[in-house]
């Protein structure tokens, strides 16, 4: 066997110094000498283990095979087999605790860098190639309504579009993507690359109307009773959760969800040239550690935040946002106040936050998270001045679709269904994604995705 290089190859990266002044993307890509070296580090295994970890089924040692011969059309057209928005996938997905964490490289080196790869194929694609499309099975003359035109919603509607459905999607919002659009900054997913996967959707054949909020502008029983045989809700989680402490109405206190949709799906950060201000000050405290919080953060500071704070009640080790995403805050100056707690907000005579009480923590012993839980330590409590507050600690599903859908749901919120079929309690209507899960990750949408539409062909069928 060849000598294999124990390193991935490293990602090309706008300098931060730069980039804190910019909306374009930080991660350059691989070119094309470096895609095939970093390819041919797979060791081709007899059993694969690594598709084990990704949630659509991609042939992962397949398609990397194609990148190291040099084919890239064989290698893109394995990808968008299971996978209808790999250019995504290779940006979003936390690939090192799934298919790059069971990669049997990485047991003795560093893994097969699978998702710089994966995206490779598909830019590849979409700047050399001749995009193709694979033939759909033949029509079934059976309408199937998707609600919500995110990473779940596009999902299924190309799998059942591929099975010979007619499929229409019925998004809320003027524009598509769902969360990728509206939740995750430009830097990390640029809006072109969003376009081109949505594009490829509907080139197969789904038809997508926005602006139609299901059980507001339609119920789910006018879509039965205009002939829509089934329905799946991919709705996410867009309600916003907060930690119900003094201070959270106050102007300038947002949820991240508001941050974020200003700025990326409204274009606040090209305010004026568009109508949504967003304004932020010299001092921004973001509370949470997740992907959400370090979007937040690092939004912040290209809006012109001069400090920028993380604060976490737990450590570092604790912290659920992607290690790539943690490192990439801390290269852009974003300050971490870990083992640190809000307690209260307080406000000027005009009724916005000019500070936090906040109060340092310990860990104890270990809660139904598995991690260790967080304990204040009496007496800590400091103020600190701040302009503007996100609140990154997570969302659920909103309530309105789910009561006019009269499917069961969780005390969270969340949507009961099958999960070998994805059927939610009501027959016809199945679910997947954050709706299910709450707020989880992009490519675990997707597969519970896959899963509904297969359930959606075996219900239709036997109906």
């Amino acid at each position: 066997m060849a000598k294999v290089d124990p390193k991935k190859h490293p990602m090309p990266e706008q300098d931060p110094e730069e980039r804190i002044k910019n909306f374009n993307e930080v991660a350059l890509g691989y070119d094309v000498e470096t895609a095939i070296a970093e390819a041919k580090r797979c060791l081709l295994c007899k059993k694969p283990v690594c598709i084990d970890g990704c949630p659509v089924e991609i042939d992962i040692p397949g398609f990397l095979l194609k990148i190291a011969e040099g084919d890239f059309k064989a290698s893109i057209d394995i990808l968008k087999d299971t996978n209808s928005l790999p250019a995504i996938c290779g940006r979003v997905c936390p690939q090192e605790t799934q298919c790059e964490e069971l990669c049997v490289l990485g047991k003795k080196f560093e893994p097969v860098a699978i998702g710089r790869l994966e995206r490779f194929a598909a830019d590849y694609e979409q700047e050399n190639l001749e995009i193709t499309y694979p033939k759909c099975s033949a029509p079934k003359n059976k309408k199937i309504a998707i609600v919500g035109c995110g990473p779940a919603g596009l999902t299924c509607a190309g799998d059942l579009a591929k099975m010979g459905y007619d499929v229409t999607i019925f998004e809320a919002l003027h524009d598509t993507g769902g969360v990728l659009r509206y939740g995750i900054p430009e830097f990390r997913l640029p809006n072109s690359i969003i376009d081109a996967e949505v594009d490829y959707v509907k080139k197969l054949g789904v038809i997508i109307e926005v602006n139609q909020v299901i059980g507001h502008s339609i119920s789910i029983d006018e879509l039965f009773e205009q002939g829509y045989e089934a329905i799946f809700l991919g709705t996410g989680a867009g309600l916003p959760k907060f930690s119900k402490i003094p201070g959270e109405n106050l102007i300038g206190v947002y949820s991240a969800n508001e941050f974020l949709t200003r700025n990326n799906l409204m274009r606040g950060y090209l305010f004026p040239e568009y109508d949504t201000p967003i304004w932020v000050g010299n001092r921004v405290a973001v509370i949470g550690a997740g992907n959400v919080a370090m979007d937040s953060a690092r939004t912040s500071k290209r809006l012109g935040a001069k400090e920028v704070h993380i604060v976490y009640r737990r450590s570092e080790k604790e912290m659920p946002a992607r290690i790539e995403e943690i490192h990439h805050a801390m290269e852009e100056g974003i300050i971490f106040d870990l083992l640190t707690n809000p307690v209260q907000y307080i406000g000027d005579e005009n009724g916005w936050v000019k500070e936090a009480e906040l109060i340092k923590m310990r860990l104890g012993e270990l809660d139904s998270s598995g991690r260790r839980r967080p304990i204040p330590i009496e007496g800590s409590n400091y103020i600190a001045s701040f302009d503007t507050v996100v609140v990154a600690l997570g969302t659920s599903p909103n309530p309105l679709i789910l009561k006019d859908a009269k499917v069961e749901t969780t005390r969270w919120g969340t949507v009961v269904i099958n999960e070998e079929t994805g059927m939610t309690s009501r027959p016809g209507i199945f679910a997947g994604g954050d709706v299910v899960t709450g707020a989880a990750t992009v490519i675990e949408a997707m597969g519970a995705a896959r899963i509904a539409s297969r359930g959606i062909h075996k219900y239709l069928s036997e109906k």
